[in-house]
C-alpha cells in the first residue's frame, strides 16, 4: 500500500504519506495552549498512524492575528507552550510541523487594535456583514512581516517542531498577495505570478536563513480561487515552481479565497486533485493534497494515479480520533 510507505520532506523522514492538515480546534478560547490541545493532536496520531501532523495556524504577530482563539509563535514566551504539542506528538511517533500565518485584511481591527493591511486597498467583507478597506503594505512593511515569519519559524524549531508551513491559503495575507482578486499592485509585488509570489519567495529565503539547513519549510498554497478573475490552476503550477526553486520543501495545496471547499459544488474525494496533479508534474518536491478524502482506499487511489505524494485527511480525523488507527491497520 503506497499510503503506508515512507517519504522524505526536506531531509525529514515521515513514516507514511498520511497527513493531518491544519484545522482550528476551538480548544484555545483565549489562544492559550494547554494539555487538552496537546491531547487532541496526540490522540489522532496515536501509534504513529499519521505520518505528519500540521498544527492549526499560529500567528506571527498580534497585528496579524485572525482572532482570539488563534495560538501564537509571536514571542518566545508564547512559543514555550508549544512544547506540550511537540512532546506529545513525538511520543506518539509522529512528525509535526507548525503552520505560521499573518491574517492581513482578515485580522479584525476590533480585536487587534490595528488597522488591517493587505497587498492592496481592496474592499473586504467581514464576517458580520461589514466592509473594510485595508491599508496597502509598503515595501518596508512587507520586509517587516517577512522577518516576523522568520522569527516565528525559528521559535518553532527551538520548541521542537520538525518543520514549518507558511500559510498562503484561504484568504490570509500571503494569499492576498497571490490572488488577483486582492492584489492590484503595480510594483514588483504585483502583476504577474512571479510578482504576486515575490513576498512568498522572500519569506522562504528569510526563514531558511533563520532556521538553517535540514529544517523543512512547507508552503500551503491556496492555488486556485475557482472564481472568475481569481487565481487559476495554471497560476498554481507557475507559483509552485517558483516556491520550490526558492527553497520550499513541500507544497501543500488547498483552495484560495474559496477556502477549503470548491464553490462549484464538486465534492468527489480529492476534489483539489485537478490542481495537485498538474503541480506534482511540475515540481520536484513532495506535493500534499487535501479535499474530501474520508477513506484510506480513496487516499491510495489518488496516490496511485499520481495526484499527489501525500494525502491530507482533515474532517474525518477531526470527527473520529481513531480514524487513522482503523484505516491504516
Amino acid at each position: 500500500m503506497l499510503l503506508k510507505t515512507p517519504i522524505e520532506v526536506g531531509g525529514v523522514r515521515l513514516a507514511n504519506r498520511l497527513a493531518m492538515p491544519p484545522m482550528q480546534t476551538g480548544k484555545t478560547p483565549d489562544g492559550s495552549i494547554g494539555p487538552e490541545l496537546a491531547e487532541h493532536y496526540s490522540r489522532r496520531a496515536a501509534g504513529g498512524a499519521v505520518g505528519l501532523v500540521i498544527t492549526e495556524h499560529s500567528r506571527i504577530s498580534f497585528e496579524g492575528q485572525a482572532g482570539p482563539m488563534q495560538i501564537s509563535l509571536a514571542s518566545d514566551e508564547e512559543a514555550e507552550a508549544h512544547r506540550l504539542i511537540t512532546s506529545a506528538l513525538h511520543a506518539a511517533g509522529t512528525k509535526v510541523f507548525a503552520q505560521i500565518n499573518h491574517a492581513g485584511s482578515a485580522a479584525p481591527e476590533q480585536f487587534t487594535g490595528a488597522a488591517p493591511v493587505s497587498a492592496s486597498a481592496v474592499e473586504r467583507r467581514t464576517r458580520d456583514g461589514g466592509v473594510i478597506v485595508p491599508r496597502a503594505l509598503t515595501r518596508d512593511g512587507i520586509a517587516e512581516i517577512e522577518e516576523q515569519f522568520a522569527a516565528a519559524a525559528l521559535r518553532a524549531k527551538d520548541v521542537g517542531y520538525d518543520g514549518v508551513e507558511i500559510h498562503s491559503a484561504h484568504g490570509y495575507l500571503l494569499n492576498q498577495f497571490y490572488s488577483p482578486l486582492t492584489n492590484r499592485r503595480t510594483d514588483e509585488y504585483g502583476g504577474s505570478v512571479s510578482g504576486r509570489v515575490r513576498m512568498h519567495v522572500e519569506t522562504i529565503r528569510r526563514v531558511r536563513a533563520a532556521v538553517g539547513a535540514g529544517f523543512p519549510i512547507a508552503v500551503r498554497l491556496g492555488g486556485c480561487d475557482y472564481t472568475e478573475g481569481g487565481s487559476t490552476i495554471e497560476d498554481s503550477v507557475e507559483a509552485s515552481v517558483l516556491l520550490a526553486e526558492a527553497g520550499a520543501d513541500m507544497i501543500d495545496l488547498s483552495g484560495g479565497f474559496c477556502g477549503y471547499i470548491r464553490p462549484d459544488g464538486y465534492r468527489e474525494p480529492g476534489y483539489f486533485s485537478d490542481m495537485s496533479t498538474e503541480v506534482k508534474r511540475a515540481v520536484n518536491v513532495p506535493v500534499l493534497m487535501t479535499g474530501g478524502v474520508t477513506k484510506a482506499s480513496e487516499a491510495e487511489a489518488l496516490l496511485e494515479r499520481g495526484a499527489a505524494d501525500m494525502i491530507g485527511v482533515g474532517r474525518a480525523l477531526f470527527r473520529d480520533p481513531d480514524w487513522a488507527l482503523r484505516e491504516m491497520a
